[in-house]
């Protein structure tokens, strides 16, 4: 991914218009933006080893945020449980959902962003409940005309083709339907 990345971006930078940003300031919005893309790929790089660090039963709630950070949010559990959920998305093809039980501890460390789960999309089901099974989406997009917001995940089915999981909503925020098509933002 890194080699791909680096092969499209420019070798020189074109010489700025009269009112636009100086050369200078045009070689620094492009550090900034390739140290983000490869900051990105390395949070998603790293997520193996973060994991194999975590055992359930016994890692902590503070192990899980010390290897992971900050979550995207934080879902309350019947019983008083906590899921913890870390979104890797647009870039990602993951969104981690990790329960901490009342004594504190991990109980579950979930990749939900996978066929499984996606069954459990179905129409009528409120826009809260799948964002609350899939996590925050990398897209959603909201066609006023038809009255439809329709929320895009990235994921990968183990293969090489990259996939995107798509949900339509209702004005009333309920499921119209959902599926998975093969992820064409590059063009292939």
């Amino acid at each position: 991914m890194t080699s791909r990345l680096l092969s499209v971006l420019p070798v020189s930078l074109p010489d700025a218009p009269r009112n636009g940003p100086s050369a200078p300031d045009r070689r620094r919005l492009l550090a900034t933006a390739v140290g983000t893309v490869a900051g990105l790929w390395l949070l998603n790089a790293c997520d193996p080893q973060r994991i194999r660090e975590l055992e359930e039963g016994v890692s902590t709630e503070a192990d899980v945020r010390a290897r992971f950070g900050e979550p995207e949010r934080v879902w309350d559990e019947p019983g008083g449980a906590r899921t913890l959920e870390y979104n890797r998305q647009p870039e990602g093809h993951q969104n981690y959902m990790i329960t901490i039980g009342t004594d504190g501890r991990m109980t579950a460390l979930r990749q939900v962003l996978a066929p499984h789960v996606f069954e459990k999309i179905v129409p009528g089901m409120l826009m809260e409940e799948v964002r609350r099974r899939l996590g925050k989406p990398a897209k959603m997009t909201t066609f006023e005309r038809q009255g439809e917001t329709v929320w895009d995940w990235r994921w990968n089915d183990g293969g090489t083709q990259p996939m995107v999981f798509s949900t339509t909503f209702d004005l009333r925020g309920r499921v119209l339907r959902s599926g998975s098509a093969f992820d064409m933002r590059d063009g292939k």
